[in-house]
């Protein structure tokens, strides 16, 4: 790699785990709030895109599940009726373990990138001792708090965490969140590519590194659906009862099946 490629590389190490990123996240979140807070229709805006954001991503990756059933199916009928070890696809060819082991990628993806998807479905398991009983407006401030207590706190440390979890495992030399910009550029003329690509088997998958890219993608989307339910709440909060549930976008199981929707 050229030293400016090097250099490049750094820089987003550096301002991806930043206290000048993370300040410029809340710059954009508090002008976005003040925007919001002038006219309801655009916070309501807010709340359509992310929470559309977060069901778009998740019915799309839910998907994998049927994946995931699907190519155990093959690996069991290749292994135990075919005797095949090995399946090629073109140039690309791995044995039958390292098929084995990847699906473990597709279950991380399911936990990863539907998490959100879920919470806006409401999908989650609740353990509830007081939300239940309380007021529409109690339910709300305990839910705005809730975003900005416990979830957008959460999902910045994991972020934190995560984003030089995976860096480390990418490049060498290994970067880390305590080295300053100036460092990190003197690190970088000796920069190269080492991606991690062991497996817990001889022949076995052998990505991990990919589940690190989707613990970002999952603090990300956290971060975000977050945002969204501050705004749900606030809003729902301001207008009342009858702003419950406003342009939810919630799955239905079709006519007929009202009874089994929202007893899980």
């Amino acid at each position: 790699m050229e030293l400016s490629t090097k250099q490049t590389i750094m820089t987003i190490v550096y301002y991806g785990g930043s206290v000048e990123f993370f300040a410029a996240i809340m710059t954009l979140l508090i002008l976005a709030t003040v925007i919001g807070l002038w006219r309801r229709e655009i916070m309501w805006g807010y709340v359509r895109v992310l929470e559309g954001f977060a069901n778009t991503v998740g019915r799309f990756f839910a998907w994998a599940g049927l994946l995931m059933v699907l190519q155990q199916i093959m690996i069991v009928f290749l292994q135990r009726i075919f005797r095949v070890s090995e399946i090629s696809f073109g140039f690309f060819a791995k044995d039958l373990s390292w098929w084995s082991e990847e699906l473990k990628l597709y279950n991380a993806m399911i936990v990863a990138l539907c998490a959100t998807y879920t919470f806006v479905q409401g999908g989650h398991v609740r353990v509830d001792l007081i939300y239940s009983g309380v007021s529409h407006r109690t339910k709300r401030v305990i839910d705005m708090l809730g975003s900005l207590l416990f979830m957008m706190p959460v999902a910045v440390l994991t972020w934190m965490y995560a984003w030089y979890f995976l860096w480390r495992h990418l490049i060498t030399p290994k970067p880390s969140a305590t080295d300053t910009l100036d460092k990190l550029m003197l690190k970088a003329r000796a920069v190269r590519w080492n991606v991690e690509t062991i497996g817990f088997s001889p022949n076995g998958f052998n990505a991990y590194f990919l589940f690190k890219v989707l613990l970002l993608a999952y603090c990300g989307l956290i971060f975000l659906q977050a945002v969204a339910f501050f705004y749900r709440s606030f809003l729902e909060f301001v207008e009342g009862p009858e702003s419950e549930g406003k342009y939810l976008d919630k799955d239905t199981l079709g006519e007929g099946e009202e009874a089994f929707e929202g007893t899980h």
